[in-house]
């Protein structure tokens, strides 16, 4: 095998990470702390050096992996010059070292039955990944998880279980676990973006420029610290892994659906995401069901248009930012021909959120931008105050709630 300076390949800042042997081995970080693309590097350069280990990834939802953690190792593979050493398949999706059949699995957390039931040809399943840890809100699934890497190994082999993830919110079962007690099976480890020094002086720009602007935002995602859970607006939601099809058609007595379809639209461009929300709402039982969602920076009002389209959304009536009536204008030349302008007053952002404080938010778990900014909307703090004024910031997906709902507003309600 060519010879690797492992150092130049992975760089610093993960020495006791990369060494650990413990049976957790648990990273949180700040965006750009490249805990995702060490933790791809030591997968493949451990499998080579240690030849009956095998790997199994997980996330919280298998077809998350293709873009994610499946790239990263392939990128972690090229990266270590070994491409010709790995063979590379997609269905199923699957990672194998060929000289000794190793092979590294993906699964999600969404099919438990898929996750007691493996079994490896050659070797032993030694470690477990679980990227974007922060999703998986059962610890019970993690439990279970756990107690499937068992068995006797070899010699110098060890069994562990390495989560990485980004600290949206201190509520987390994560943090109790790993984080606040002593445990000599676990290591903790919190990253930054300093300790990547792969990234541009651009990159870097983003983060200084985000300090500034964002403090808050800068805690979290530029210094791997925990999202702060006080001061919260909306504390009356859960999640919940509902059944869309069945709470959509729910019907009364006289045969009438019981749950309206509900959609907000937010502007972004640049900088700030367009964020759509799909609901379901409830005005006599004061529930709303949060089901789906579009977030995504950078994209024209037709690329927009086209993301409603894929998701079925079209002939939906939508509310929108009333901000931005040439917007509108042009989703409903490209065919979003229901959107419609929210309402504004002096008092409807306050008012708005006062009425989805009324309402018990259901979330599913699939809405991973809408669990993180509930997480992180809060009310403003002004010296050391909380003030009844919101942080301009976690509102993409917040605000367009927010015009979503006025449809449970209207006096000739129907369903």
């Amino acid at each position: 095998m060519k010879t690797i300076n492992l150092l130049e390949t992975v760089g610093g800042g993960y020495g006791d990470f990369w060494r650990c042997k413990k049976r957790y081995r648990v990273c949180k970080g700040s965006r750009g702390s490249k805990k995702s693309c060490t933790t791809a590097l030591w997968i493949i350069y451990k499998m080579m050096q240690m030849p009956l280990a095998n790997t199994l990834v997980m996330r919280r939802f298998f077809n998350t992996h293709k873009d994610s953690t499946f790239a990263q190792l392939k990128w972690a593979i090229n990266k270590w010059g070994v491409k010709d050493k790995w063979k590379v398949t997609n269905s199923p999706m699957e990672l194998t070292f060929i000289p000794t059949g190793q092979k590294i699995l993906f699964r999600g957390f969404d099919d438990a039955d898929s996750i007691t039931s493996i079994t490896v040809e050659n070797g032993f399943l030694c470690w477990v990944w679980i990227e974007e840890a922060f999703q998986v809100t059962d610890e019970s699934a993690f439990n279970k998880l756990d107690m499937s890497i068992r068995g006797e190994l070899p010699e110098g082999y060890f069994k562990q279980i390495t989560m990485t993830f980004n600290p949206w919110s201190d509520k987390t079962w994560i943090k109790r676990r790993f984080f606040d007690t002593v445990d000599e099976n676990t290591f903790s480890l919190t990253t930054t973006y300093m300790q990547n020094e792969f990234l541009g002086e651009d990159d870097r720009q983003l983060f200084e420029q985000m300090k500034i602007r964002n403090p808050r935002r800068y805690k979290i995602e530029g210094l791997g610290d925990w999202g702060i859970s006080e001061g919260l607006i909306y504390e009356n939601w859960n999640l919940e892994d509902f059944d869309i099809s069945h709470i959509a058609n729910m019907t009364d007595a006289n045969g009438q659906r019981v749950y309206k379809r509900l959609f907000g639209l937010e502007f972004g461009f640049c900088n700030d995401p367009a964020a759509v929300i799909a609901m379901l709402g409830n005005r006599d039982q004061q529930v709303i069901y949060i089901y789906d969602e579009i977030y995504k920076a950078g994209m024209t009002n037709s690329q927009l248009a086209d993301n409603i389209k894929y998701k079925g959304w079209a002939n939906q009536k939508i509310k929108a930012d009333c901000s931005e009536p040439k917007s509108i204008k042009e989703l409903r030349d490209y065919g979003i021909t229901r959107v419609y302008p929210c309402k504004k007053g002096a008092d409807s952002l306050k008012a708005g959120i006062r009425r989805l404080q009324d309402y018990q938010l259901i979330v599913h778990p699939t809405c991973t931008n809408t669990i993180i900014e509930l997480n992180n909307y809060a009310w403003d703090v002004k010296d050391g105050l909380v003030t009844s004024k919101p942080i301009d910031d976690y509102n993409h997906l917040m605000d367009a709630m927010r015009y979503g709902s006025e449809e449970l507003t209207i006096k000739k309600f129907s369903w």
